[in-house]
């Protein structure tokens, strides 16, 4: 991968970086977490329910979205929407694979950027998840506030794709080197402010150049400060949430197993539903140093929850290693670790936070560790961001599933994630997630080869639409680690991303999507059934 004159270039970068006072450079960094009062109220709280600010948001979203969803279904039949089903869409794992091809179902879906039959179902929308290269993706676009594909691929993604910033050869370009040596800064401004920093730091931040516009790759761009952006405050978009997977790093582990807790981050909350945590903490206060829920000197923390850690977090495979990374090795780890201003350690493979559950009886398995270890979404044979959308005090009706998952030898997705999840949602009485076959049985019946959907004669469950990759007009199935895309082959992936929300111009596709959708709905319109044949599977 790296040479070792690439090694000795960037370390030369990050000592010039940390030779230089940090004040020639910002006044303040605006990576680097800062210390303000705590607030009146509660930072952290049990997982009864979905947080009361959330429900503010979905309650005034959903009436927006029963608009644009009701709009969209006139278009394709004579559809009953008196009463309509809340819908959210989930984006898989996948590296730059995952992302451009999720970026082309959702251009196909979103009525101000295509005149496809399925454009504007975007806008009918009430919440969206993604992990790993998903999470790039839905970071990218509320991020941004919610831009068009056509925008984000013209203004941004095709000119950072095609430079490659995490390609080895690319790293020490003349382009490229005034990143790296501000990545190195921010990253050490917040280790000097005292808050631990890993390879994920600047991960995260060379990440940022390539998915946020803005100063310095989107710096300023927080997790919580999503609220404030025109197109969600406006009620726009759907509710965006990131999934991460936890790792009990403080016992020595490092790759977390089916069982491990998963963990949702939003613009308000931050935590798992999962039983031994069953918590939430205010994200805006990320990083605060609480004990059972408090400070205990009234200062807080804020401005840790910077974006591109965050979905650096949901995208961390660094973990897979579990040994000392030197900084000297010819690794994209070791690389990174140049940017760090400590000894490698093994906590450095992981995103770390500050736990906000420490001394929290509620969060039984974690409440005596002192930080967080997360890695990607992904891991442990979940790559399809579901377990948030089934979640029973989200009440979601229909789930669209984007897989772009490399569970097969030439990458391409045959139910491994989903199946994963059913069976983990049966452990934990998850009835929301509708029966998901094996891989066998997918395999078998092509179902990763086209449109199924799941839960047909389940009215218990959420109904389930599962648009799995398919290369109909391009190769899609471009490796995980595929770091750069020249401009053709990002404008490929994306319209073969149109391609699969359009099931390739598949006849009376769109008709057969809305009737999915509306399948609980009385009276549908004929030829409805006809769909059902077709698309249902049926154990």
């Amino acid at each position: 991968m790296r040479t070792q004159s690439l090694l000795l270039g960037l370390a030369t970068a990050s000592s010039i970086v940390a030779a230089a006072p940090l004040d020639e450079r910002f006044v303040a960094d605006a990576y680097q977490p800062v210390q303000t009062s705590c607030p009146s109220s509660a930072l952290i709280r049990p997982a009864s329910g979905i947080n009361r600010k959330e429900e503010i948001y979905i309650t005034s979203r959903k009436a927006k979205a029963d608009e644009g969803l009701s709009e969209w279904l006139k278009k394709q039949g004579s559809f009953d929407t008196s009463f309509l089903p809340t819908v959210g869409i989930a984006s898989s794992g996948g590296g730059y694979r995952a992302l451009l091809c999720t970026a082309g179902v959702i251009q196909a879906l979103d009525g101000r950027d295509t005149d496809l039959e399925t454009g504007g179902l975007y806008q009918g929308l009430t919440y969206e998840s993604g992990l790993s290269g998903g999470s790039w993706f839905l970071s990218s676009l509320a991020g941004n506030n919610w831009p068009t594909i056509s925008y984000l691929r013209d203004n941004l993604w095709g000119d950072a794709f095609q430079k490659g910033i995490l390609e080895p050869e690319n790293l020490l370009s003349i382009s490229s080197l005034a990143e790296y040596t501000a990545v190195s800064a921010d990253v050490l401004s917040k280790g000097h402010a005292g808050y631990d920093t890993t390879i994920v730091d600047p991960y995260g931040r060379l990440l940022s150049y390539q998915l946020l516009e803005g100063f310095d790759g989107g710096v300023n761009t927080r997790l919580s400060g999503l609220t404030s952006l025109s197109n969600f405050t406006s009620l726009n978009v759907p509710y965006p949430i990131i999934t991460v997977r936890g790792v009990d790093g403080s016992h020595g582990q490092c790759f977390p197993d089916v069982n491990s807790p998963q963990y949702e981050f939003h613009p308000y909350e931050y935590g798992s539903w999962d039983d031994g945590i069953a918590a939430f903490a205010d994200s805006q206060y990320m990083g605060s140093n609480l004990t059972n829920g408090k400070s205990l000197t009234g200062k807080c923390t804020v401005h840790y929850d910077n974006l591109g850690y965050v979905f650096g977090t949901s995208s961390d495979v660094f973990n897979g290693a579990c040994t000392i990374v030197p900084a000297s090795n010819s690794s994209l780890e070791g690389a990174l670790e140049t940017l760090l201003d400590h000894s490698p350690v093994v906590q450095d493979l992981f995103a770390v936070y500050p736990n906000p559950f420490y001394h929290y009886p509620h969060a039984s398995t974690v409440q005596n560790d002192y930080l967080l270890t997360l890695s990607d979404g992904g891991e442990a044979g979940q790559n399809v961001p579901i377990w948030p959308l089934i979640q029973p005090a989200r009440a979601i009706d229909i789930l669209i599933l984007n897989d772009n998952s490399a569970d097969t030898s030439d990458n391409f997705p045959n139910g491994t994630e989903i199946h994963q999840t059913y069976l983990n949602a049966q452990v934990a009485n998850l009835s929301k997630m509708p029966y998901i076959p094996d891989v066998a049985t997918f395999v078998t019946e092509g179902l990763n080869k086209r449109a199924t959907f799941f839960g047909c004669n389940d009215s218990t469950s959420a109904f389930v639409i599962y648009l799995p990759n398919v290369n109909y007009i391009y190769a899609s199935n471009t490796p995980t680690f595929k770091l750069q895309y020249e401009k053709a082959e990002t404008d490929g992936m994306i319209a073969n991303g149109n391609a699969v929300a359009m099931q390739n111009g598949t006849e009376g596709w769109p008709f057969c999507l809305a009737c999915g959708i509306m399948n609980l709905a009385d009276g549908l319109p004929d030829g409805c059934d006809a769909c059902f044949e077709r698309y249902c599977y049926r154990q």
